[in-house]
């Protein structure tokens, strides 16, 4: 055998020379917490936006102040979109609006529609009550008498 030095005279080279791979489990934790972040918004949305039935209530409050303060543009865009092709500005305090302070005495569903639909009933000082439809067109919106 000859004794001089060799082109390769070193060991192997070791195979795995980075460092060790983490298991996915990083993965499957982020992956889980977005799932239950998505969950739990989805179940916490109607605590935050309030039930159909609370929204109905609050538009219809609002779009009968605004008419009793004379901001027909405000009411007018609370309308649904097929009742603000039907009904002007200037028609509004006429149509919807009657002597005395209106006050919201009760919400239900529609029995033909649903949730979709609400039906809020408001009463006057002389007693009389009229029911608006009120349904969520990007918003609640008041969608005119039943």
């Amino acid at each position: 055998m000859s004794t001089g030095p060799f082109l390769y005279d070193d060991d192997p080279a070791p195979l795995h020379t980075g460092a060790p791979r983490r298991s996915g489990k990083l993965m499957v934790l982020i992956l889980a917490g977005t799932v239950l972040a998505a969950v739990l918004f989805a179940v916490l949305l109607p605590v935050v936006k309030g039930s159909p039935g609370e929204q109905a209530t609050e538009v219809t409050g609002v779009f009968f102040a605004a008419l009793a303060a004379g901001d027909t543009e405000t009411a007018h865009q609370l309308l649904c979109e097929d009742e603000r092709e039907q009904v002007a500005e200037e028609e509004m305090v006429e149509l919807f609006l009657r002597p005395g302070e209106p006050e919201v005495t009760g919400v239900t569903d529609d029995e033909t529609a649903g949730a979709r639909v609400q039906q809020v009933t408001v009463r006057w000082d002389d007693g009389q009550t009229d029911r608006f439809a009120v349904i969520n067109e990007d918003g609640p919106r008041v969608c005119g008498r039943v």
